[in-house]
């Protein structure tokens, strides 16, 4: 390899290394971006939704007339051969043949429309649901973020240290990894302690509906109707006459 070309790797890979910092430094600014981008298309899918709903019915309104005429004109051609007019009959008749043509290939397309709505609106679902769970994880990481870094300023002035302990934002990535790994941890250390404990077993028989004290509605209701029905009558005192010694 020339000594050009070295220098031109040499450059590229720095040029890389600099603008992977400056996104890992600024990864929660970049994917608040991205989610108010994902909603701005969610909008611009929810319009697209709303039209193709209005040509749909538009369509089926149209189909509908088309049945109305052919009703129509089906009368028309009866009373013409009634009247022994078979020209204007046959006239009738051919537009009659028309208006069922034109039913039998505007229906197949209604309903391709309302199939593809119902893509539509599954994905639009999907999507919103997604975002609404990577949303949650965001505000999740920034406050776990805060968190991290304020141990990380006490644990570093309570050292007496200089520099500081790793990156207050690698990426969201490396920030979820290292989480992730800590929930796993303490959901081990949990079941570990559940195990000697018995609680995981306690828990098995509660959904068992084996369990001592765990009652239903319907057990709460008979319970609640054998309960007798303790009528309480209240003590009326009689008042003696105190006899007087006359003065």
């Amino acid at each position: 390899m020339s000594m050009l070309a070295k220098l031109s790797a040499l450059f590229r890979g720095t040029a890389h290394e600099a603008g992977q910092s400056v996104v890992d430094a600024n990864a929660l600014k970049i994917l608040d971006q991205e989610i108010r981008d994902a909603d701005n298309a969610q909008g611009k899918a929810r319009d697209d939704l709303a039209g193709l709903v209005a040509r749909r019915r538009m369509a089926e309104t149209e189909l509908k007339s088309f049945g109305d005429q052919i009703s129509k004109y089906e009368n028309s051609a009866r009373a013409a051969l009634s009247q022994g007019k078979t020209d204007l009959a046959r006239e009738v008749a051919q537009r009659i043949a028309e208006l069922e043509s034109e039913i039998g290939t505007r229906g197949p397309l209604i309903e391709n429309m309302k199939a593809a709505e119902s893509r539509l609106r599954t994905a639009i679902a999907a999507t919103d649901q997604k975002i609404e769970t990577l949303r949650r994880e965001i505000d999740i990481v920034k406050v776990n973020d805060s968190v991290q870094k304020a141990q990380t300023s006490v644990a570093l002035q309570s050292a007496g240290a200089h520099s500081r302990i790793g990156s207050a934002a690698d990426s969201l990535q490396r920030i979820k990894q290292r989480q992730a790994v800590n929930e796993e941890k303490l959901r081990a250390g949990q079941e570990l302690e559940d195990k000697r404990t018995g609680a995981d077993l306690d828990a098995k028989l509660k959904d068992a509906g084996i369990l001592p004290g765990q009652a239903s509605a319907d057990d709460v209701l008979a319970r609640l109707t054998a309960q007798e029905i303790k009528v309480v009558t209240p003590l009326i005192e009689t008042s003696v006459p105190v006899s007087r010694d006359p003065a």
